[in-house]
């Protein structure tokens, strides 16, 4: 249809294929993992229950777990945890004696451990089959576990210990104090500086652009994206601080364990995961590169098209670019669709929630850009308009000066720019003033209505004569007249003559009136178009009398 895309045109076309494609792979996604995010009403599908809930709770002693004991419903694990970690501490903190003297004592509930002849817990047998392993392992693990604890808890709080808790902390003050320092006092010269370097770097930027892209505005932006930064940084030094202070005590190290847990471990749960997710980042990036690379070759391949380097038979230049846009969807459809199963959290309930919502959003509301999309696609492969052509749409008269994917753009003959719908285009009536169909030219025509008293050769002289006269209008072939109607008052004449300006139409149907006008003033003929009620005593026509020759006469000639 277009015989040349603008860049501003292609770029358009570019990006709306990219969302196009994305639209497109959603609604695909959402449908093939309809069925897994919907309810089932199967009764096979459901999660199979455990038959025997397991209660089990770890002993943790100053931050540390030492083992999982298993509950019951009289006594549930977490309580029981509870205990155990109280007779630990308690026995702990009675005496600082650096040997200890652990036994393990079979009773009727399981395996006994004492140290110093107190008992700390019992290992039963529903603990060692929650551990799969043998009683007495078990109790000896446990035992060891105890043992170390004990004395960690007794070493912390030592005087050696208390003297190096003071020192750590002390450090990590003074350390942090000297970054507060060179936070508080040396941001603001820092700030000025960057805006310096960002103010020099788009110098050049700001006078190419003719101050488009201000270079203090530039500055300004990236000063308050930095300045974020640095308050972000500094408060993050001071949760750590605050962490390791705590940290360096024994009777703080539980708060100082559960604040660096609150965002160590999803610090390092988001490392492991990005380690772990590396031969997929690694897939994604073979199928960008091979999509990159398949897009240049095409790209270059409908460039040479265009350029003549290769002709295929049938295939309109204006079909070069639509042709390319359509190819290129395809590819990234294709591309995505390999990529899907390699991105992050493709598998989850809340991505496919999200593939569903988007694909029902697209359904509902894409009814009328799809149908403008695709009646875009049949103006252009159809030929029945090029950019340039007069074209008459309706009530609209105009030239086309762009055909884009959902409208076409016409510029009307008053100067009006006109937007028409692909859709509205495809199921209405087009009417090209502009293209040739035999040769010959566009055939304008109009209508008079002369009474029956005149006779018809004079009548049709008078008519053949105004189109002579009109510039615009071929004198081969040559003017004719038909009778297309016999009304009540007159006869309806229709006068016929062929153009080859179909953009000039309204000027030649004005000159052709005002020529048929002046004929018939000449010849004393009455036109009675449009209405007609009675003969007037006197004709109705002009005061002056044409000072030229007689229209008769060169009808004659």
């Amino acid at each position: 249809m277009l015989r040349k895309f603008s860049s501003r045109t292609c770029s358009r076309i570019r990006s709306l294929a990219n969302w196009i494609a994305m639209f497109f792979l959603m609604a695909c996604i959402s449908m093939a993992h309809a069925q897994d995010v919907l309810p089932s009403d199967d009764p096979s599908s459901e999660q199979p229950q455990l038959e025997d809930e397991v209660f089990v709770s770890p002993v943790i002693v100053e931050g540390d777990e030492l083992f999982f004991v298993r509950g019951s419903t009289a006594l549930p694990a977490n309580e029981r945890a509870e205990k155990v970690e109280d007779r630990i501490i308690e026995f702990a903190s009675s005496s600082d004696k650096k040997t200890l003297t652990v036994r393990l004592l079979k009773n009727e509930f399981g395996t006994e451990i004492q140290v110093d002849g107190r008992m700390m817990t019992i290992t039963t047998d529903a603990d060692a089959d929650f551990e799969q392993i043998g009683i007495e392992v078990l109790a000896g693990l446990q035992a060891e576990a105890i043992e170390m604890a004990i004395l960690a808890y007794r070493e912390n709080r030592s005087g050696a210990a208390r003297v190096g808790s003071a020192v750590a902390a002390f450090v990590w003050t003074v350390l942090f104090l000297g970054i507060s320092y060179l936070f508080f006092h040396k941001r603001k010269v820092a700030m000025a500086l960057l805006n310096r370097v960002v103010r020099k770097r788009f110098l050049t930027v700001e006078e190419k652009t003719q101050a488009f892209i201000r270079g203090k505005a530039i500055a300004s932006l990236v000063g308050y994206v930095a300045n974020i930064v640095l308050w972000i940084g500094y408060l993050g030094l001071f949760y750590y601080y605050l962490s390791f202070v705590l940290l360096a005590f024994a009777e703080t190290r539980p708060i100082a364990t559960l604040l660096l847990n609150y965002v160590s471990k999803p610090m390092s749960d988001f490392a492991w995961g990005a380690i772990s997710y590396l031969p997929n980042m690694i897939a994604l990036v073979i199928i960008a590169i091979i999509t990159r690379v398949t897009l240049q070759g095409l790209a270059m391949f409908f460039a040479n098209i265009e350029q003549g380097v290769f002709v295929f038979k049938n295939f309109e230049s204006h079909w070069i670019a639509p042709t390319h846009m359509l190819v290129r969807i395809f590819t990234i459809v294709i591309a995505l669709v390999f990529a899907y199963p390699y991105i992050p959290g493709s598998d989850s309930q809340a991505f496919r929630g999200l593939t569903i919502l988007a694909g029902v959003m697209l359904s509902l509301g894409s009814n009328t850009v799809v149908s403008n999309m695709m009646a875009g696609l049949f103006v252009i492969y159809r030929r029945s308009t090029n950019i340039g052509d007069r074209v008459l749409v309706g009530d609209k008269t105009g030239d086309v000066i762009e055909i884009k994917l959902m409208e076409t753009l016409i510029k009307s003959t008053k100067n009006e720019m006109v937007s028409i719908p692909n859709s509205q285009l495809l199921n209405s009536e087009v009417v090209n003033l502009t293209r040739a169909i035999d040769g010959k030219g566009l055939l304008v025509h109009t209508t008079v209505g002369i009474g029956y008293e005149e006779p018809p050769a004079k009548v049709e002289a008078m008519l053949i004569e105004a189109a002579r006269r009109t510039t615009g209008l071929k004198k081969s072939p040559a003017p004719f007249v038909l009778w297309s109607k016999l009304a009540d008052f007159a006869v309806n004449y229709e006068i016929n003559a062929y153009s080859s300006r179909g953009c000039e139409l309204p000027k030649i149907l004005s000159d052709l009136h005002r020529n048929i006008y002046a004929v018939f003033s000449e010849n004393g003929t009455q036109i009675m178009t449009p209405f007609y009620t009675a003969d007037p005593e006197v004709p109705k026509l002009p005061d002056q009398e044409w000072d030229g020759h007689l229209a008769a006469g060169q009808a004659k000639k």
